[in-house]
């Protein structure tokens, strides 16, 4: 006869489930709301500062602060296509809300976070300014390198947070993290030195064992 579960042993289950998924997406969350945030303050910062006027020169020429406004992509890549990003925009911001279900990683949770206010800060754009709903130009400001974007494409807080984002889930891909905070089977790094260590005793001990009996033969 077996033993009945411990009384109240599915709810604690499942508060430690929500307790561990809750600070993750916070920290989704609260990071995104401050780049969206940060976003929102620096393009009416440059539209105030920087209109009709020439680039300011940051850094001896490395930087450039110059306003510009853009309907595509970077270098402009689909400008005649603008209705576009925002359906891009919103489809992503709907499958991330779809993974935060098994969120359990704060780095996959930083990295997220970047993303969803880097696509947002630019969805605003694209909602809400001219020339009109969904077809609104971003507004672009640093420049590295040179005064107009040649060397380089005119960028925002917005797209520096998106490609942060983006860059840090590349390496936790590559490095076998996951999403709900375990590790890739192939990426059990303790357990591979465990056995390699075992390993390598088994080798050292046996070469001494050989070594010890050929002394053994000799004597």
């Amino acid at each position: 006869m077996s033993a009945a579960p411990p009384a109240g042993s599915g709810t604690a289950e499942s508060g430690t489930a929500t307790k561990s998924r809750r600070r993750p997406v916070t920290i989704l969350l609260c990071l995104a709301a401050f780049a969206v945030t940060f976003d929102v303050i620096t393009k009416h910062l440059a539209l105030v500062e920087l209109s009709d006027r020439e680039p300011v020169r940051l850094l001896g020429g490395a930087v450039y602060l110059t306003l510009t406004r853009n309907s595509g992509a970077a270098w402009s890549i689909g400008k005649d296509y603008t209705f576009i990003f925002p359906v891009i925009a919103i489809g992503v911001l709907s499958w991330i809300a779809w993974m935060t279900r098994t969120l359990r990683s704060v780095p996959w949770a930083i990295s997220l976070g970047l993303v969803v206010g880097g696509v947002m800060g630019n969805l605003i754009d694209r909602i809400f300014r001219a020339p009109g709903w969904f077809v609104g130009h971003v507004v672009d400001m640093v420049s590295v390198f040179d005064p107009y974007g040649r060397v380089f494409p005119v960028f925002n807080v917005a797209d520096s947070a998106l490609v942060c984002g983006v860059l840090l889930a590349v390496a936790l891909e590559f490095t076998g993290r996951q999403r709900d905070g375990t590790r890739a089977a192939g990426e059990d790094r303790p357990g591979t030195a465990a056995k390699e260590g075992a390993t390598a005793e088994d080798g050292a001990a046996a070469e001494d064992g050989a070594t010890g009996g050929g002394r053994r033969e000799r004597a």
